[in-house]
């Protein structure tokens, strides 16, 4: 309906962004249970361990932030194209897009593998901890191309409007990982959690590809008699729209995971109970937040596929009705957190000190999460329009005026507890610069949808005539 140039009432809008979030919801959640079981089998090895994973965890996410990045600026011009109905057009874009991301990937991969020894160190870790944290993140270096290809396509698949198939293929995908983990952390410990959780990619990136290319109706290119691609053409046209688009959400994601990689950096010297604790509680917090980043998907292909059929007003009332939706649930798994906080945790850990110290951070930043429900889906709305440099801008203001300065002055007065009251508080004023921005969006999208006056149209008036 929305390529069609169909009206949707205010039920079917509600409708249609349900049934895309909860596919999109559940791949994300299959996503952090996968983190949460690792996590939960490598915490039986003890303090250690579980703090070595945590202390390269925030360089983790820095890579997977620029991976992610380079598959957005492909699968939102695939979005704006299928929209359109220009599904050829599409297909070109898969075919340079793929090639391009995986390039990418191999960049980044070489930095990783020469960054693996110096890091644990660059981290402030200590001394006992930091060979299973330099071997982990080794492995992670190396499965970054088969990660850049997995959220390429599957970002793809979901722009067409297939967001069922890869949910599913990301539940399946995290059963593997419980397979090969129970199969390697017994004998390897936390070298094994980072080659079970790197083979259970290769196999879902391998299905999802094979999906892509030769199964998704409007994408698949086996069989095609579309033109030949170019890559001058496309370095030419599709190339600039989708840097323009991944740029921003790069430096977003450059600035976020620096941003953790110095939350951990402050977190660090408070020692192995509290970064063993911090760790933790990432991870069971993002149980709660993952149903934000599933509408946030959600709202990107919504967004997209309208902004490609040209229709404004369709999409500003999906993006508040997905922005509202997801401070709503964002609203319910905080409260759900702040009960089951000391549970959470104890799925994780033996260790009593870092099952008290996790639950009670938990309980702080449960009261965040509506907020920052906002922030995330109203991400995904500017994203799937095609406007994420001003989301970078506001993510750099709220992390580095905010967090980190308050996280180092409230770190320094009560540990681990004023860390996060300070993340607790930047999670809250940057849902609010969002939600402000959401409005100024409307605003903008109504004063340029007004009709011109007379004059800007060409019209003659004669002043004798209106006198």
């Amino acid at each position: 309906m929305i390529r069609n140039g169909g009206k949707l009432g205010l039920r079917e809008e509600i409708i249609l962004i349900l049934r895309l979030s909860v596919p999109a919801i559940l791949a994300q959640l299959s996503s952090i249970i996968m983190q949460y079981i690792d996590a939960a089998m490598v915490g039986r090895l003890g303090a250690n361990a579980s703090a070595a994973i945590g202390l390269v965890s925030s360089t983790t996410w820095l890579f997977g932030g620029l991976t992610s990045a380079a598959a957005v600026g492909f699968y939102v011009c695939v979005a704006h194209r299928i929209g359109a109905n220009d599904e050829e057009g599409a297909r070109q874009i898969v075919r340079g897009g793929l090639v391009s991301a995986f390039l990418f990937s191999l960049i980044l991969m070489a930095a990783g593998v020469i960054l693996c020894g110096p890091l644990p160190a660059l981290m402030g870790g200590a001394a006992e901890i930091r060979g299973d944290a330099g071997a982990y993140f080794l492995v992670y270096a190396l499965s970054i191309p088969v990660r850049a290809l997995l959220h390429t396509s599957q970002g793809m698949i979901q722009s067409s409007g297939n967001v069922r198939l890869p949910s599913i293929l990301n539940v399946i995908m995290c059963a593997l990982d419980v397979l090969f983990n129970a199969m390697f952390i017994p004998r390897l410990g936390v070298l094994g959690a980072a080659l079970g959780t790197a083979l259970a990619y290769v196999v879902i990136a391998a299905v999802m590809l094979y999906v892509l290319l030769f199964k998704s109706p409007a994408l698949s290119l086996a069989g095609r008699s579309d033109k030949a691609f170019s890559p001058r053409e496309f370095l030419a046209k599709e190339m600039p729209m989708s840097l323009k688009i991944a740029i921003p959400v790069a430096i977003d994601n450059i600035i976020m995971g620096f941003a953790y990689v110095a939350f951990t950096r402050i977190v660090s010297p408070f020692g192995t109970v509290a970064v063993a604790a911090n760790s933790f509680a990432i991870t069971a917090e993002s149980l709660c937040y993952m149903p934000g980043y599933g509408i946030g998907v959600a709202a990107t292909t919504i967004i997209g596929q309208c902004v490609g059929a040209r229709r404004r007003e369709e999409a500003k009332r999906l993006g508040w009705l997905a922005t509202i939706l997801g401070m709503l649930i964002m609203g319910v798994s905080g409260a759900f957190m702040w009960v089951f906080a000391p549970q959470m945790i104890g799925i994780l850990t033996p260790e009593e000190d870092i099952r008290r110290l996790g639950a009670m951070v938990l309980r702080i930043e449960a009261f965040a999460e509506p907020l920052y429900g906002a922030s995330i889906v109203a991400a995904g709305v500017f994203r799937g329009a095609g406007e994420t440099l001003l989301s970078s801008v506001l993510n750099l203001v709220s992390v580095w005026a905010v967090r980190i300065p308050l996280a180092y002055y409230l770190g320094s007065l009560y540990g681990l507890k004023g860390a996060w009251l300070a993340m607790c508080a930047e999670l809250s004023f940057r849902g609010m610069l969002f939600l402000v921005r959401l409005l100024l969006w409307e605003r903008k999208r109504k004063t340029c949808q007004r009709e011109p006056s007379p004059v800007a149209r060409g019209w003659r008036i004669d002043p004798w005539k209106k006198l």
